[in-house]
């Protein structure tokens, strides 16, 4: 096999789908994995695989079909890009929520990219690790989602420096806002969470919580920056002689990133405390506790 061999993780839909499929047209053989590849397109250079990245003989099992198809030669890049957003305030997440989101989008990029290293050690190759803006700023309401992002992002800073002398290079891309399938179930997840809340806690965070979830919806749906821009950013990765250790996609990613360097815990906090349950909010629901 003389094509150069990728694995995109989340490859079904939105920015996984982008870039497989870019990736595939420049060249690569691209083993676009997902829970769910019935809806894949066919593509030549584009290979499905089945894989729950949260699921380690689903893991295994994704990585002999990769070694049959190349032939027992290394896989050269890994794309973690599978992930899972559950919007909720954190007083009205649940132990479950936050363990499926964790499994997803940490602990399922930790057995994949195991499973990956001993092929990307002999090829030279090179890790992307996906987080997006909220790996900087821990937002209100995405409490669970930005927690991940954060681990994933010291995950991809840890391993940089572990693997510095290995030949194989560790970047991770942050991506902003961009419109994909994700936010078709991102209010109706926040709506479910908090019809199933105690009434308590429902009269504390509903308004707040409800407005947040139409804000973040319609704000997607703005977004100037696209899956494609997404796209060619991990292809200049995976095509420039020296990958950075870090990329941002979209204006708002790098604001983020900015942000997170130049203010005060106070100037971030104030950044969001207009939009949060007011003081009479929690003393009314104190009172009819």
């Amino acid at each position: 096999m003389s094509k150069k061999s990728v694995l995109v993780t989340g490859a079904s839909s939105g920015l996984g789908l982008a870039a497989a499929l870019l990736l595939a047209r420049s060249g690569f053989q691209v083993f676009a994995a997902a829970r769910n590849i019935h809806d894949l397109p066919e593509v030549p250079g584009l290979v499905p695989v089945v894989l729950d990245v949260s699921c380690q003989a689903s893991v295994a099992a994704a990585f002999e079909q990769i070694a049959q198809a190349t032939g027992g030669q290394p896989l050269w890049a890994l794309v973690n890009n599978a992930g899972i957003c559950v919007p909720s305030p954190l007083e009205l997440l649940g132990a479950e929520e936050l363990r499926r989101q964790l499994d997803t989008n940490v602990i399922g990029q930790l057995i994949v990219t195991q499973a990956a290293l001993p092929h990307l050690r002999r090829s030279h190759g090179r890790v992307i690790n996906v987080t997006s803006g909220l790996g900087s700023i821990a937002v209100p309401y995405l409490g669970a989602y930005s927690i991940a992002q954060f681990a994933k992002m010291a995950f991809t800073d840890a391993l940089r420096r572990e693997l510095e002398h290995s030949g194989v290079s560790v970047s991770v891309v942050q991506p902003g806002a961009i419109h994909t399938p994700i936010w078709g179930k991102f209010r109706a997840t926040g709506q479910q969470l908090l019809a199933q809340a105690q009434p308590q806690a429902r009269a504390i965070y509903g308004a707040s919580f409800q407005a947040f979830l139409a804000q973040s919806e319609a704000l997607a749906k703005e977004a100037v920056t696209t899956a494609d821009d997404f796209a060619e950013v991990i292809l200049q990765v995976l095509t420039t002689a020296q990958p950075q250790s870090h990329y941002c996609v979209g204006d708002d990613a790098g604001e983020f990133v900015a942000m997170a360097r130049s203010l005060s815990t106070p100037e971030l906090d104030a950044l969001f405390s207009a939009q949060m349950p007011g003081a009479q909010a929690f003393a009314e629901a104190g009172a009819t506790a």
